[in-house]
């Protein structure tokens, strides 16, 4: 890194630049693991002030880490080389809906659950719901990909992306895809673009697809006694002809720890709660209904029930949504994983993980996505504590070693990022990291974008404990 970087950074930047160790703190850390400080914050709200910032960071060579609210859970904002933090958290929110035409153009500062409320004044909808849209920024979907309950029947992030706006590492400004639904101008820099953790450019707008808000939806609960039976239940669904919209399930230890955190009636005493929510035309909503607590019921499912109130639906999927923080209370640490298998694998991923739970001693919940095979399991610790610690790494090693033998993958929604760079090369293989690495290369030859994600610096471990790491 050449000297005198932070001089012409100054410069340029003035009052929106910090790079006073005090006030850097907060941006060392994230909603993942790790602790790694930026030499330099730089506030940003414009494209323009993005291009002078890297302008200036691709002449001294200087690592440029992209940052929103610091939701991410792969330590994708981390600025692991120092160098400098790019704010994206002052940039105005923006949602302008186009109708007629089903698209939405926005900023990267703007929270995706108010993309979600702009598009339903119009009676449309934008379907990528990760779990964090109250807290997190559209900029960090995009970087990261995100999925969310909705993935089953919508897709993901990249699905709904027709075009954006980007500033390279040289700090051009760049304009890929556009306002149209088809698009096969050229190499799909787009989709290139979207879920690549920042390591290639700056997202600076976005041009997302919109589609009709369906007219019903209707929640499904079932209870089971084994996690065996209600991915059997997953699966005879889904064979079914029936395409939920949603289909959630939360283990005995998360349903346990929501009850003791905020009471709702859900039962303690099975191993899996599986909810599902259809969406559509309302008399097919209500016969799918039907024929899936009928499903749900001939294999054994217990406490079977359809909410019939709209409040009394978000009352059932509030459950869901306080896994996290009721988990969270538990202990002070949560080291959250995202590892993904095909469906009909779900229950063989279960077993393995109660024998993970088991070998280590460990405080292991679970829950997820049952539709899609993409599972969440949390292991519950103290990060104060390092030979607990070491013995949560060493269980998170052998949770994707799993997911991998079972023909899945190492994320379905949270990233590569810092925490799981080391285990890339074991899914890709050699010759896949090495077509990666060359993109990177040629699009950031200074490699000054995001370094230290996706790929693994060497001799890297896994990066989890904050106290830890310092020793």
């Amino acid at each position: 890194m050449e000297t005198g970087w932070i001089e012409a950074l100054q410069a340029k930047m003035g009052e929106k630049m910090i790079s006073s160790r005090s006030d850097l703190d907060t941006y060392s850390y994230d909603a993942a693991f790790g602790e790694f400080f930026p030499e330099a914050v730089v506030y940003v709200t414009n494209t323009e002030a993005v291009s002078e910032v890297l302008k200036i960071a691709n002449e001294y060579k200087v690592s440029v880490t992209p940052r929103g609210l610091g939701t991410g859970l792969s330590g994708g904002d981390l600025p692991v080389h120092g160098g400098i933090t790019l704010d994206m958290t002052q940039w105005p929110a923006s949602v302008e809906v186009f109708p007629n035409d089903l698209v939405a153009r926005v900023s990267p500062g703007t929270l995706t659950s108010e993309i979600h409320a702009e598009a339903e004044k119009h009676g449309l909808m934008y379907p990528p719901d990760p779990s964090s849209s109250n807290i997190s920024t559209i900029g960090g979907n995009l970087a990261e990909n995100a999925g969310g309950p909705r993935g089953l029947k919508y897709g993901v992030t990249k699905d709904y992306v027709l075009g954006l706006e980007v500033v390279t590492p040289e700090g051009e400004i760049m304009h890929t895809g556009g306002h149209t639904i088809k698009n096969v101008t050229g190499l799909d820099l787009t989709k290139l673009m979207v879920g690549s953790e920042g390591i290639l450019g700056m997202i600076t707008g976005a041009t997302l697809k919109l589609i009709p808000k369906p007219a019903a939806a209707q929640t499904v609960m079932a209870a089971f006694s084994t996690m065996e039976v209600a991915g059997q239940a997953v699966s005879k669904t889904l064979t079914s002809g029936i395409l939920p919209a949603k289909m959630e399930f939360i283990d005995q230890a998360c349903a346990q720890a929501v009850e003791k955190y905020e009471p709702l009636g859900l039962p303690t005493n099975v191993e899996a709660i599986v909810l599902v929510e259809l969406d559509g035309h309302p008399t097919a909503v209500q016969e799918e209904a039907e024929a899936v607590s009928k499903i749900m019921k001939e294999l054994g499912g217990t406490n079977i029930s359809q909410p019939q109130t709209k409040e009394d639906a978000l009352n059932m999927w509030k459950a869901r949504r306080l896994v996290s923080p009721a988990t969270a209370n538990i202990k002070p640490t949560r080291a959250s994983e995202d590892a993904t298998v095909p469906r009909s694998q779900i229950p063989a991923m279960m077993a393995r993980l109660a024998e993970i739970r088991e070998k280590y001693d460990l405080l292991l919940v679970v829950f997820g996505h049952a539709g899609d095979g993409n599972l969440h399991p949390n292991i519950l610790c103290d990060d104060r504590d390092p030979e607990e610690i070491e013995r949560v790494k060493q269980a998170i090693e052998e949770i994707f070693q799993s997911a991998l033998e079972l023909g899945g993958t190492l994320s379905g929604e949270h990233g590569i990022g810092t925490m799981k760079s080391p285990f890339l090369e074991k899914e890709l293989g050699p010759v896949g990291v090495d077509m990666m690495k060359r993109i990177k290369q040629s699009w950031d030859p200074n490699n000054i974008m995001n370094p230290g994600k996706i790929f693994p610096d060497k001799g890297q471990r896994l990066i989890l404990s904050r106290a830890v790491e310092r020793e």
